[in-house]
């Protein structure tokens, strides 16, 4: 069994806010507390991460995560990448690099960013292994193997990557997917999906339009992420179809 828990659903500034502002979310409700978008996927003995959030660090401890095989990254913005720090103890329990998964615009945006994760220096050892995704790889630590397929997604100005593993897709920043791409989501168990608001945005899906997509592809389960401070929990709970659902912050599934 794979098991995939979703360790931040929030948008790029969580909810609350640093300021403490709740939007319309009733702070009451602990599925409303929302961190910034990761995932983790677990088979057997093998660790895989998907983004490192500027939480990751309290995600990580908050699951009793105590150890990353592999990270994958699905863009190049801070609010996905910047705890890349945080992978520093999973080198030195390990004893070596840990390699991660990026597209090529991603991956050279790291590199410049964070150029001593990966070459060292003022007294940092490199802990990183730059990787670029392809539309199929795997990941395995022993018997145990993650089979993966990747593709683009409009986010914005720029392009996202989509991660595809076993019966679930992870597209949690985009608004839009390219035609040819659908053919890539068929028979799905969960579809977890960018869903930041009502109103409609520039580089993310709305409420309607992740609706609409869930409704294309037809998986089983949607689970809605990255979800804005004027998504309350129940709110839009009450408002979407039956296999439809919002994410929360640890919110486990098993594919």
């Amino acid at each position: 069994m794979t098991k995939f828990i979703i360790l931040g659903c929030g948008s790029s500034v969580g909810v609350p806010w640093i300021t403490g502002n709740w939007g319309k979310c009733n702070k009451k409700n602990k599925f409303n507390k929302r961190t910034r978008c990761s995932a983790f996927v677990k088979k057997g003995n093998l660790s895989l991460l998907i983004d490192t959030s500027p939480d990751i660090k309290n995600q990580l401890l908050t699951n009793k995560i105590k150890d990353i095989d592999y990270v994958l990254y699905t863009h190049e913005h801070a609010d996905q990448t910047s705890g890349i720090f945080e992978l520093r103890p999973f080198y030195w329990k390990k004893k070596r690099k840990i390699n991660i998964f990026a597209n090529k615009e991603t991956l050279k945006d790291l590199k410049k960013k964070h150029g001593y994760c990966f070459k060292g220096g003022q007294g940092y050892a490199p802990i990183l292994k730059g990787n670029l995704v392809k539309q199929n790889f795997s990941v395995s630590k022993k018997k145990d193997i993650i089979k993966i397929k990747s593709f683009y997604v409009k986010h914005g100005e720029i392009n996202s990557t989509a991660y595809v593993i076993d019966k679930l897709a992870y597209i949690s920043d985009a608004n839009a997917i390219f035609e040819e791409d659908y053919k890539k989501l068929k028979n799905l168990k969960y579809l977890v999906i960018d869903c930041l608001k009502f109103n409609q945005h520039p580089s993310h899906f709305n409420f309607d339009e992740a609706i609409t997509i869930s409704q294309k592809i037809n998986p089983k389960k949607t689970i809605l992420t990255n979800l804005h401070s004027d998504m309350d929990y129940n709110f839009i709970k009450n408002s979407l179809p039956k296999n439809v659902l919002p994410a929360f912050d640890g919110m486990i599934l098993k594919i």
